[in-house]
């Protein structure tokens, strides 16, 4: 006897979960889900912000590569593809080789803008992004001399 009432106990914890149970349990991921979801969204325009400043450092790096090479920066018209092809016009560099394979783009897709003489320090260069927007003179524009 004592097997038998053994058996029917075990096999009433082994029918698994009710239908009310798994609502409960799949409704609780869900709200784990979306609140990832919604904290991975802030932390996504964070760190396109400190890609915009590692990119600011990287090619600030590369423009001083070029200077030290032919004396002066590239001008404004020249820009940023001084680094991957021989500017035309003036000032024209003396001893140019290739420093970058290709002009990166920023977090968003656009072509950061390069100013020779840069609008706060005169003697230096200045990078700008547009910012998630994508049109200059706007609050989300970053730039290298800020």
């Amino acid at each position: 006897m004592k097997t038998n009432s053994y058996t029917k106990r075990n096999k009433r914890k082994l029918k698994g979960f009710t239908l009310l149970e798994m609502v409960i349990v799949l409704g609780i991921i869900g709200l784990i889900i979306g609140g990832a979801i919604g904290v991975m969204g802030k932390v996504g325009e964070g760190a396109a912000i400190q890609r915009v400043k590692g990119d600011f450092n990287s090619l600030g790096s590369v423009l001083k590569m070029y200077k030290i090479n032919n004396g002066f920066y590239p001008s404004t018209a020249q820009g940023l593809k001084a680094l991957v092809t021989r500017p035309g016009g003036t000032p024209a560099p003396k001893s140019w080789t290739a420093l970058a394979d290709k002009v990166p783009l920023d977090p968003w897709g656009q072509e950061y803008t390069y100013k020779f003489p840069g609008s706060k320090v005169a003697t230096e260069f200045e990078l700008v992004t547009k910012g998630k927007d994508g049109q200059l003179g706007t609050e989300d524009d970053m730039s290298s001399q800020d």
